[in-house]
């Protein structure tokens, strides 16, 4: 086979991956109090950079060098299995981060500036000779930073003319960053045994699997508690009370989680991590409706 089916070649770029940075610069696009309808064009062009383009480019980076790892934990992936023959899944990478580059001319300097720490922070995690995900703590802190904390802050940066958000919502977009490290982590699950064999220093592989699930949960927990609190000091208590709603919503599920670690992380991942960034949304829709920064 000379090249990847067109199927293949969507795998590979795993479009179920993008849904949290363009979830997260959504939420920077509410919390600007900018008009929505007004800057639709803008909205959209920032929703397709930051999923379908820079987040693909991270995924397909990503499988190209963790190609042997994939070959013991998922040899079902494009890669490993040799659907996606030679180089190819190197070339689209590179075309990928090449067209996201070029795309983000569109959003301004800022817009372009975020797509290439973006960028950077992506190839940092999965190539060498950094590659950050050899250690869960960094590896994680990462991802977490680029698909939530710089997708959020780039959507209220373009909202703005090119303009840094306020002060409320860099920190919402910092805190909730934190807690995506949590959610990072559940990821790792899936892929211990592999992990343990190259050499790959996940927060399960150093911490054990119950510890580490502990500290997922934690990750999680804690900024959503903080969360809570500054909306409360901001005078929003409805929209901190929604938040506090949902934190707790997840405990159940995290105490399944922390029972059954390898079992239950993706079950964490698919009805907890929603709860999750439903209290991102409610966050972002609190300064939306409060754009004054508050004494």
């Amino acid at each position: 086979m000379a090249r990847p089916s067109l199927s293949t070649v969507a795998e590979l770029l795993k479009p179920i991956t993008w849904f949290p940075p363009m979830w997260a610069f959504a939420c920077g696009v509410v919390a600007s109090s900018q008009s929505l309808g007004a800057n639709a064009f803008l909205i959209i062009l920032g929703l397709v950079l930051t999923g379908p383009l820079v987040c693909a480019s991270s995924q397909a980076t990503n499988d190209w060098f963790d190609r042997h790892v994939d070959a013991i934990n998922e040899p079902q992936r494009p890669i490993p299995s040799g659907r996606m023959p030679g180089r190819w899944g190197l070339y689209i990478a590179v075309l990928w981060t090449v067209l996201s580059l070029v795309w983000a001319w569109g959003l301004g300097t800022w817009g372009f500036w975020a797509c290439a720490l973006g960028l950077l922070l992506a190839w940092a995690y999965s190539a060498p000779p950094l590659r950050l995900k050899q250690n869960g703590w960094w590896g994680n802190a990462a991802c977490a930073l680029s698909y939530e904390g710089l997708a959020w802050i780039t959507g209220g940066a373009v909202m703005l003319g090119g303009a840094l958000p306020e002060q409320r919502s860099l920190v919402l977009a910092l805190l909730f960053s934190a807690g995506a490290h949590g959610i990072m982590t559940l990821n790792d699950f899936k892929s211990v045994q592999g992990d343990a064999q190259m050499g790959v220093r996940s927060l399960p592989v150093q911490l054990g699997v119950v510890n580490a699930a502990k500290t997922a949960c934690a990750c999680m927990l804690l900024p959503q508690a903080v969360v809570v609190v500054l909306l409360l000091q901001w005078g929003l208590p409805w929209h901190g009370a929604a938040v506090l709603a949902l934190a707790l919503a997840q405990l159940p599920l995290m105490q399944r989680f922390v029972r059954q670690p390898v079992e239950k992380a993706l079950m964490l991942s698919a009805f907890g991590v929603p709860l999750y960034v439903s209290g991102m949304m409610v966050s972002a829709w609190a300064l939306h409706f409060t754009p004054q920064v508050l004494a």
